[in-house]
């Protein structure tokens, strides 16, 4: 269940309710708010191992992270042992106290080249690229997994058995198959399973974590080590706070104000273009839990500058929108 704080390896971190590396999503911006509610550990978007070691600027990019955001791991993506120990350095030598491998992306640009879920179909690979990773730094290695490439082919608990011999911290395991991507419901039964053949290995649990109880639940079901929250931090920045206190009755205003400071971390990182192209999902992730929000939606989605977008919402009726009972969304699919 919750621990705070939560033993890592050689590291002690605030609990074990860590927050995802979401590709596209988990930016600087994104991380100023869920660190405000201190999880265990919050991770930046995933990179890739070559870019990482041709030093690409936009790679970097990517993993601008503050001081106040430590504890907080890096996540590469490669399939190529070679350039694995490389990348984990380059992390290490960047700041950061975790650095995890990524084997559960299941967009096609990823898993193309044989990384991502792709890693899935080749687990001794993802020992040795591990093992690498382990060698050449002192930083906790994690890797990231899904429980198979399709329902023929669920091998998480074979990935759990190599990555703890090769030397892994922890592993998580997604509860969905790469072909499933993020249809149907998450089969906590192969986090369970995972758990139970860990010996040493930490094992966090992730997929349909969207609340506070659900939560608890993964902890009761799996006996997890820790949990990874990812699609679960969208337009609600607090769940790592309901997790340690409960959920408090929240306003319509209080998810407005949310969205209005979130506008304003964006427009103090990005430039205007790819603000505004952000703010118009960022937008739909606070509204979606909100009934009478269908038509502020909307109007966000067509958008063109971060000045509609604030008029919009300031302009909005909000006392004639309800956060208690939502209306139903098409969930935005992310990795």
């Amino acid at each position: 269940m919750l621990k705070r704080p939560f033993n890592f390896g050689p590291l002690t971190l605030p609990s074990n309710i860590f927050c995802a590396p979401l590709a596209g999503c988990s930016d600087l911006p994104f991380r100023r708010l869920t660190t405000a509610y201190r999880p265990g550990l919050i991770y930046c978007e995933m990179v890739k191992m070559d870019a990482l070691v041709r030093h690409d600027p936009s790679t970097y990019r990517l993993l601008d992270y503050e001081t106040d955001m430590h504890p907080i791991g890096a996540q590469i993506c490669g399939s190529k042992p070679q350039f694995a120990g490389k990348s984990a350095k380059i992390v290490e030598n960047l700041g950061f106290d975790v650095v995890d491998l990524n084997c559960g992306c299941p967009v096609d640009k990823v898993t193309k080249d044989g990384s991502g879920s792709a890693m899935l179909k080749t687990p001794e690979l993802i020992g040795e690229i591990i093992s690498n990773m382990i060698a050449a730094v002192k930083i906790p290695v994690t890797v990231k997994i899904r429980a198979g490439w399709d329902e023929g082919q669920i091998n998480a608990v074979q990935i759990t058995e190599i990555a703890e011999k090769a030397g892994a911290t922890a592993i998580c395991i997604h509860g969905r198959t790469r072909e499933q991507g993020y249809k149907g419901a998450a089969n906590w039964d192969w986090i369970r399973a995972c758990k139970a053949v860990a010996k040493k290995i930490l094992v966090i649990g992730n997929g349909d974590l969207f609340d506070a109880s659900s939560v608890y639940r993964m902890f009761e079901k799996t006996g997890c080590d820790a949990v990874l929250i990812s699609r679960g931090t969208f337009g609600q920045p607090w769940i790592i706070g309901d997790v340690y206190q409960g959920a408090p009755l929240r306003t319509p205003l209080d998810f407005r104000d949310a969205l209005l400071f979130h506008i304003e971390q964006v427009m103090s990182y990005h430039n205007d273009r790819k603000a505004a192209m952000d703010l118009r999902r960022i937008g739909c992730w606070y509204l979606k839990k909100g009934r009478g929000t269908r038509a502020l939606r909307e109007s966000l989605n067509k958008a063109q500058t971060i000045e509609e977008i604030r008029a919009f919402i300031l302009d909005y009726p909000w006392h004639e929108t309800d956060f208690s009972s939502p209306e139903p969304v098409e969930a935005e699919v992310l990795i």
